[in-house]
């Protein structure tokens, strides 16, 4: 258990290593059994956190995100997090007022997180394989450069399925009631 920990921090470090020497404008932390994000990192990457757009901590353990992530990472343009055990997000949230894309999908959100409406860049939002019920469908149509967001598998109610529609200038994908999401 132990040194299986180890090579996951190992792992870590030399992709963080990577971000900080090459430059990079990405911090890759996908598939490394992340429970939280390493409170470690913060202080490697202090110099280099405005240069990085996109971070990916897709297929890990993660069950929360803090607000200190959030606001250091506050020039992020994509934050890919699918594939975790996320159900909020923190209101920190709204400093990522360039975030132009987020993937949540495959995480374990019951509500629609609200703070993602207040963000003026965001054009895509992936929430496919939760478990939202309802969608705030008035604040999305009043955001200004959202393109697209995916609900497919999520057990939207029929309100949502109704209001929608004519409501928003997006393109808004929806799996037909009741589908199942196929098994991973």
């Amino acid at each position: 258990m132990l040194r299986k920990m180890g090579e996951a921090v190992a792992r870590v470090a030399r992709k963080v290593n990577e971000t900080v020497e090459s430059g990079s404008d990405t911090l890759d932390l996908a598939e490394c059994k992340l429970v939280s994000f390493p409170i470690g990192i913060y202080k490697v990457l202090r110099n280099v956190t405005d240069q990085i757009h996109l971070i990916t901590l897709a297929n890990n353990e993660l069950k929360s995100l803090t607000s200190k992530f959030m606001t250091t990472f506050c020039q992020l343009r994509e934050l890919r997090l699918e594939g975790n055990f996320l159900h909020r997000l923190p209101n920190e949230v709204s400093t990522l007022q360039h975030l132009k894309a987020i993937d949540l999908s495959r995480n374990q959100f019951h509500d629609f997180p609200e703070q993602l409406t207040t963000l003026p860049a965001l054009e895509n939002i992936n929430l496919e394989e939760n478990e939202i019920v309802d969608v705030p469908v008035e604040k999305l149509a009043a955001m200004p450069a959202l393109r697209r967001i995916n609900l497919r598998f999520n057990p939207l109610n029929a309100e949502v399925r109704v209001i929608a529609p004519p409501l928003i200038k997006f393109d808004m994908l929806m799996s037909p009631e009741g589908a199942r999401a196929p098994p991973p």
